[in-house]
């Protein structure tokens, strides 16, 4: 495990006898954006969180491109896509036209869809639209915006003390502990990134340091702005939802705490929910051999 944990710093290292290619395709507005194609197999759509960070940090997802074609999108205005001429086509359901643009691009009726943390609106708000054009469905520690799930700081700190034995807990704790009093300054924010990951070494803590540089903060203030998110309309819709989903939590996720996890699978008419034991918000770092295996088994 931890030769493959370092082979995850380089951001872009698939396998030795995979090739990564970078394509380009127009959204519907006629914006130029690329995605990253590594791996053999069906093709598995893969929607970045951050919000609006470059794809790079997904990496090969723990090696699933050992199994699938992994199709990484760069979102408008991240990675090596364009800006939009217009900034709030940054919005996240603007945004489902630049996937379905994708899908049509790679020539697929149907689509197998991933995605991560904020992407996962994205994802949960093109399967509300288009239904029919979606095969399988993960949602990999989702983002709760977009259903609309409430998330108290009681059921943050139920997990965050979890981890009380650790060596950086108390520093951590006591971030936390300003944020949820609303007296938190910019550093406590980022104070808490050892609570993200199942284990704070130093491959976490460089994969941490390239958020800054990955991601578009001004296409993020434009994520989920006012109109973006109807939540009571998406939960009907995924209601009625017809495609098997996966829904993969962390035992350690501050962000999506297990039970908060076990609400979210839910709310579709037919989901599985799996939880990494250790894990935190980045279960294809935290432990890769169970992360390929478990979606290997979802998406055969």
């Amino acid at each position: 495990m931890q030769r493959r944990r370092c082979d995850y710093l380089a951001g872009w290292l698939p396998r030795r006898d995979s090739v990564l290619k970078v394509a380009t395709f127009h959204g519907a507005d006629g914006t130029g954006l690329a995605y990253h194609q590594v791996g053999d197999g069906d093709p598995l759509l893969c929607l970045p969180g951050g919000p609006m960070q470059a794809s790079a940090y997904l990496g090969d997802l723990g090696g699933l491109s050992a199994h699938r074609s992994l199709v990484l999108l760069d979102l408008r205005g991240t990675g090596e896509s364009a800006a939009p001429a217009d900034p709030t086509s940054y919005r996240c359901d603007r945004m489902v036209d630049d996937v379905e643009a994708l899908r049509a691009h790679l020539g697929r009726d149907r689509i197998d869809l991933l995605g991560h943390s904020a992407g996962c609106a994205l994802a949960v708000l093109h399967a509300a639209r288009h239904p029919d054009r979606i095969g399988r469905v993960v949602l990999v520690t989702p983002s709760p915006l977009a259903v609309g799930l409430e998330i108290t700081d009681s059921d943050r700190r139920q997990v965050a003390e979890l981890r009380r034995g650790q060596a950086w807990f108390p520093e951590a704790f006591a971030a936390f502990e300003r944020i949820w009093s609303g007296e938190a300054t910019s550093a406590d924010w980022d104070g808490i990134a050892p609570f993200t990951y199942g284990r704070w070494d130093a491959i976490s803590k460089a994969h941490h340091a390239k958020e800054a540089i990955q991601k578009n903060p001004d296409a993020a203030a434009v994520y989920y702005s006012a109109g973006a998110l109807d939540p009571a309309a998406t939960r009907s819709a995924l209601a009625r939802f017809p495609a098997p989903v996966l829904l993969v939590a962390g035992e350690f996720d501050v962000a999506l705490p297990p039970k908060c996890a076990a609400e979210y699978a839910g709310l579709f008419g037919q989901a599985a929910l799996v939880v990494q034991p250790g894990g935190g918000h980045f279960p294809w770092l935290d432990n890769p051999e169970w992360f390929t295996a478990t979606l290997t088994d979802f998406l055969h």
